[in-house]
């Protein structure tokens, strides 16, 4: 008999692209554009992961890129061909068209080398929940001390609040830059993905006042033939934040449904699958497990709720979109004591650290709250990621240098982050290691029933033990 090995779940209701740290990305290509397409000179403010992702991209499809940051270090690393986050593909794409890319401290130096100027700059909350946007108030104050003319065309990728466009223009006319355009354009960039759904985007939204501004901009995107939306600026403003509600409250509405399933006996992986067969519904972000994180969903569903309070309308399902989502990751703690009784002097393994497989990025992360709540309850915590080494914010925190050195002694493991090298481990020779083989599954990426028959108490979110679709497929 061979000895069964514990793999990752096969449903095809929860199943998405695996995401390995090493794997290689295969640069996407553009579809030829037509023989009228000029190749336009693009300026990109802020050089982070938005306005980096959008620049190389841009560059990818013919067009001459300047990115300006105001991190000299940053910048200094990027002239040396360094890449500042991790980002699947990235590093290629801009080795391949790095004579088409600029980056640089000054602004004087962009705007004498651009057209069409797209805004990246970051907005993060600010304390009373809306979004901060004194980066772009400042870009408009600082573009007012060099000037700008009739071929400069401000466009928004950076996330910011219905009404911010007709603050940019009020500002840009007080400031005497009366010819400068401005657009609006959000960006769909999902981490781990980025290169690919920019280069393949289900649409392109536009939103202008000026026709021939929107024409413009809609210029830069013909080599990829994509659908695109023309609207008003607050509309355009409004898709962006209502498409991240919306895809938040699916996540909190399956994590929901997850934990009714544990009450009554049902396995939440099946029942996505039957409700992802409805057209209407769909399966993408049915996938339960510990809540989203990330530098999108937590921000945007934040301001989109104050956005409606200030305009006077209580966003009662959004206040609970949070609210299932703060929950979510501290039912883990819950999971753990039921199996483990008092987690004083326990030794805690998380495995994956960043907010999800394919990227670095620690905003909003599940592993953070974990951490510092296993770290309050007394736990020793031990944390692994094949890209993130660090858990900055936390401390008490070990990071090993392998998923195998984490489990060494653990008393149980969560599965914080799925990433590929986390589902693709030994599983079946990993338990003698372990002082107690529990493993929490947060993200349902292992089958129940393999890890049960390998010696593992295992536990997911809102799943039956024995009821894994591969272990039924065995049947």
């Amino acid at each position: 008999m061979t000895e069964p090995t514990a793999v990752p779940e096969t449903d095809p209701a929860q199943e998405e692209s695996a995401v390995t740290a090493d794997a290689p990305v295969e640069a996407p290509t553009a579809t030829d554009p037509s023989p009228s397409f000029t190749p336009a000179r693009v300026g990109v403010i802020g050089a982070g992961y938005v306005g980096l992702v959008t620049g190389v991209c841009m560059a990818a499809l013919g067009h001459t890129v300047t990115l300006r940051d105001i991190d000299a270090r940053k910048v200094a690393a990027l002239n040396d061909g360094g890449v500042p986050i991790y980002e699947p593909g990235l590093d290629d794409l801009m080795a391949e068209h790095r004579e088409r890319l600029t980056y640089t401290l000054s602004l004087e130096r962009l705007l004498e080398r651009s057209d069409i100027v797209f805004i990246a700059v970051d907005t993060p909350p600010s304390y009373s929940g809306d979004a901060d946007l004194s980066r772009v108030m400042g870009f408009i104050e600082e573009l007012a001390t060099l000037g700008g003319d009739s071929r400069h065309i401000l466009v928004m990728k950076s996330t910011v609040p219905v009404g911010t466009g007709k603050r940019v223009r009020q500002l840009l006319e007080a400031r005497g830059l009366h010819n400068v355009g401005y657009v609006s354009n959000p960006e769909f960039l999902k981490e781990g993905d980025a290169i690919a759904d920019f280069m393949n985007p289900d649409r392109v939204v536009i939103g202008a006042s000026d026709p021939d501004q929107a024409d413009r901009v809609a210029g830069l995107y013909e080599p990829l033939q994509a659908k695109i939306l023309r609207t008003s600026v607050p509309t355009a403003e409004m898709v962006k934040y209502a498409s991240n509600a919306f895809l938040a409250t699916k996540i909190s509405f399956i994590n929901e449904i997850a934990n009714v399933c544990e009450e009554v006996d049902a396995d939440v992986a099946v029942v996505a699958e039957g409700m992802g067969m409805d057209s209407r519904i769909g399966k993408a972000f049915l996938k339960a497990g510990i809540g989203f994180g990330g530098s999108c969903f937590p921000k945007d569903v934040t301001a989109l709720k104050q956005l409606a309070g200030n305009s006077g309308y209580h966003f009662q399902l959004l206040t609970s979109v949070i609210e299932v989502n703060e929950l979510q990751k501290r039912r883990v703690i819950g999971k753990l004591k039921k199996h483990l009784g008092d987690l004083r002097g326990t030794r805690i393994a998380l495995l994956g650290l960043a907010f999800k497989p394919g990227t670095d990025d620690m905003r909003e992360a599940a592993s953070l709250v974990l951490a510092g709540r296993l770290i309050a309850e007394g736990a020793q915590v031990v944390g692994w990621d094949p890209v993130v080494k660090s858990l900055d914010g936390v401390s008490g925190v070990h990071i090993a240098a392998t998923a195998e050195e984490a489990l060494e002694g653990a008393d149980a493991a969560v599965v914080v982050t799925e990433w590929q090298e986390v589902t693709d481990l030994e599983w079946t020779h990993l338990t003698a290691s372990m002082a107690r083989p529990v493993v929490i599954d947060g993200r349902n990426a292992l089958d129940p029933e393999l890890m049960a028959v390998a010696g593992y108490t295992y536990e997911g979110i809102g799943r039956l033990p024995g009821l894994g679709i591969a272990a039924q497929e065995q049947r």
